[in-house]
């Protein structure tokens, strides 16, 4: 049986109790005229499903010469997805990887034992002013999966299941939803969606998935007889048959969630781990800095510089 405390039999479910477990007000940090909205893991909960890191990039508008520079760093026991409303990001990684990603596509990278990755906004892209605003979630592995080989994926805007009626227009990014599937393999069960509201508009979350969440990117919704505003993560309790509804100027909602995980994770600087001893192993893997022979190298073509561990 999978871990979740909020399934406890002695818990009312249906009509007895407000659907809604929690909300999250996301953390703010500006990074130099860049702001990061942190939703997870936060002090009411670690993970939504398998999401344990969700990252709200900007909106963001940066002069010419300007731009992100996030040098290589490392990561393990996770997946990466990065998903972009404006702009462009470039992905380098140490499988060879380089990728730029664009509005509507996915970035899939499976760290499992080990990846370093650098993400950038270079070359022709500060030639001009130019805008960022994005998303960046991490999915912890089920621990059979945390050892495994790294992998990296992309699909475009093209490859993602879209459905549209009754007001919504909606892309699946990752998993199975609503009939639909994206044709990624997943370490485990999960869903993760983009969707446009018209005003009025309800959309059902999927009720076969054993944890649910929402992300207000714009807009406002209601559920449970309360609205909420942008930059709200609303947490459903598991099996209550849930609907929001946009309220009168629409919204734009991510919807999440999946299957959790069989216990608590640890996290460290970027490393997710089921045990401490995995992440003790990493930290001295990446402070050795064998990049010929260690567990870690860096991405071919951005190998100038990297991300020390932290001291603590």
């Amino acid at each position: 049986m999978s871990w979740n405390p909020i399934l406890d039999p002695q818990v009312p479910i249906g009509d007895q109790v407000d659907a809604i477990e929690t909300v999250i007000v996301p953390r703010a940090r500006d990074l130099g005229g860049f702001e990061v909205r942190r939703a997870l893991p936060s002090a009411k909960r670690q993970m939504v499903g398998p999401f344990i890191f969700f990252d709200q990039m900007g909106p963001a508008e940066f002069l010419t010469g300007e731009g992100i520079d996030v040098r290589p760093h490392p990561h393990i026991g996770l997946g990466t997805v990065t998903y972009l409303m404006k702009g462009r990001l470039h992905h380098r990684d140490s499988l060879g990887t380089d990728q730029w990603i664009e509005p509507g596509a996915v970035n899939w990278m499976l760290a499992g034992q080990g990846i370093t990755h650098s993400e950038r906004t270079d070359g022709e892209v500060r030639r001009a002013p130019h805008a960022l605003f994005g998303l960046q979630t991490w999915l912890a592995l089920p621990e059979r999966r945390e050892e495994e080989a790294a992998a990296f994926a992309h699909l475009g805007r093209e490859d993602l299941p879209e459905l549209q009626g009754e007001g919504k227009e909606v892309r699946l990014i990752l998993g199975n939803a609503w009939g639909e599937r994206v044709g990624l393999d997943m370490p485990s069960e999960v869903f993760y969606a983009d969707a446009r509201l018209a005003p009025g508009a309800a959309i059902p979350l999927p009720d076969d998935h054993e944890d649910r969440g929402v992300y207000v990117l714009d807009g406002e919704v209601a559920s449970g007889g309360q609205n909420f505003e942008a930059g709200r993560m609303l947490v459903f309790r598991p099996g209550d048959r849930v609907s929001v509804r946009a309220g009168a100027q629409g919204a734009r909602i991510m919807l999440l969630g999946g299957a959790t995980m069989e216990g608590p994770r640890f996290i460290w600087w970027n490393f997710v781990a089921s045990s401490r001893e995995k992440i003790e192993a990493a930290k001295e893997a990446w402070r050795a800095g064998d990049w010929q022979h260690g567990r870690f190298r860096l991405p071919p073509g951005d190998d100038a510089e990297f991300i020390p561990a932290p001291d603590r």
